[in-house]
């Protein structure tokens, strides 16, 4: 004869599938944990034997199917859910490959509980997922812990089974705290208990507000990504992460499309995804140019600095870009100047500031800066490189020589540079993007100035139309 392992589903007689239904019908023994016998009935025929080994028994129970089937019976080991997940299924094949059985063995998969459960939240499973049991009966804690850093940080929906029982009362904390670590606290969580039985309930909560106290081994927890979001009572992982509308029918060079999937991908990496568009969009521009993580805790964006600068250029406010050297000039894109009908100009090497910077004592990046002023000064100014120029232009600004229309601060380097960054700051009135500390540079200041002029693209996170 045979043995058929089945999977169950999670609980409700809808839920099983009609090949395991069959095979309940035609066996003549059913080997499993008391519990499940209840959701049996319906489909056992007269007769059939029920076999309990107890719980946590499961070597025993499949030992015992085996001496059944070798007597000459069918018999069906079950599992809830699936019996390939956490379930019989292995432990039967592992046990036929020890006692070199000729018994056949045939698998009939279920309903899993976490498939009911994402059916009942609403489509949370759309994209990479995994599942994870905190059981440390059978796996170490440390490999457990290995495993949930991995889900957090690969941005996997996350389905947690045996997520607390009263002996295992930590570790459900523990994965919330690890999960807090580097996902967004804002991170969609649904509790489900008891799915498909009686005394099922339903709940959504975001990560931070998600009480551990109220899951039990009767509970699947299931963690959302960072592109998942709650609406009408639903988690709803979207099937692609933002940046892959190529599939819209728009087409894309080869840049720009190389540009959209390096920001997906930044984006499924940052700590804190979930950010006000005006800054999640700088910061995005800002990451792909250095491929510097640490821009997340560096770049500093005002109030809707990114949302008013470019509010400025189409209302034809801002007309003219200054920056303190050549480079920065060179990396904002001519394309987005042409488009918008702006100037970007530097003064660096105009004679006139090569002669202040002589007569006076200055640096040339200084004494172009004092130039523009007098030329432009309701520009947005721009510095990637010089601090003096900075420091220049917030005494001018102090003295009322100029009122810029924004500043984007990033110079780099370790004289001045930090100082420069505080004198910026106290300038409350005027929109400013800045890189705290000792970090920026050249280019990191003129990608921050394209975050501005293609603001009009943050919305879709489509960057590059000008690359």
């Amino acid at each position: 004869m045979k043995i058929t392992v089945v999977g169950i589903g999670p609980g409700s007689p809808e839920d099983i599938t009609p090949a395991v239904a069959q095979a309940l019908s035609q066996c003549d023994v059913v080997v499993g944990y008391k519990y499940y016998f209840r959701f049996l009935a319906p489909f056992l025929s007269d007769g059939t034997q029920c076999v309990d080994s107890g719980m946590r028994r499961e070597q025993e129970r499949a030992e015992e199917a085996f001496r059944l089937a070798e007597e000459g019976r069918s018999v069906c080991v079950v599992s809830s859910g699936d019996a390939g997940i956490y379930g019989m299924a292995s432990l039967v094949l592992e046990l036929k490959r020890v006692r070199q059985s000729a018994i056949d063995v045939e698998i009939l998969p279920g309903i899993s509980a976490f498939q009911k459960a994402a059916a009942l939240l609403g489509a949370p499973m759309s994209h990479d997922f995994c599942v994870i049991s905190l059981s440390d009966i059978l796996t170490p804690w440390q490999l457990i812990e290995k495993r949930i850093v991995a889900a957090a940080t690969a941005d996997f929906v996350t389905a947690v089974y045996n997520p607390r029982s009263e002996e295992r009362y930590w570790q459900l904390a523990r994965l919330k705290e690890l999960f807090l670590q580097h996902r967004s606290p804002e991170t969609p969580v649904g509790i489900v208990r008891q799915a498909g039985r009686d005394g099922q309930t339903v709940r959504l909560t975001p990560l931070k507000d998600f009480n551990p106290e109220e899951a039990d081994m009767f509970t699947i927890v299931v963690l959302g990504n960072s592109q998942s979001y709650i609406w009408q009572d639903r988690l709803i992982t979207p099937r692609g992460y933002p940046l892959a509308a190529e599939s819209a029918g728009e087409e894309y060079g080869v840049g720009q499309s190389i540009m959209m999937q390096s920001f997906r991908t930044i984006l499924g990496e940052l700590r804190e995804p979930r950010q006000p568009l005006w800054r999640l969009w700088p910061l995005l521009h800002a990451v792909h140019t250095t491929a510097d993580f640490e821009m997340e805790r560096l770049l500093r964006v005002d109030e809707r600095a990114t949302e008013l600068l470019f509010q400025k250029v189409q209302a034809g406010a801002l007309r003219t870009i200054v920056t303190d050297v050549s480079m920065v000039a060179s990396g904002i894109r001519r394309g987005a100047l042409e488009r918008l009908g702006l100037k970007a100009v530097c003064y660096i090497n105009d004679p006139r500031a090569v002669e202040m910077s002589r007569a006076q004592g200055l640096t040339r990046a200084q004494a172009g800066i004092r130039l523009a002023a007098s030329e432009h000064p309701d520009a947005l100014y721009a510095f990637g490189n010089a601090p003096t120029a900075l420091l220049e232009l917030c005494r001018l600004v102090r003295r009322g020589k100029c009122c810029p229309a924004g500043i984007v601060a990033a110079p780099v380097g370790f004289v001045h540079v930090e100082e420069s960054k505080h004198a910026a700051k106290v300038f409350t009135a005027i929109p400013k993007l800045m890189v705290e500390g000792r970090k920026g540079g050249s280019g990191l200041a003129a990608t921050l100035v394209n975050s501005i002029l293609t603001y009009d693209d943050a919305e879709a996170l489509r960057p590059g139309r000008d690359v």
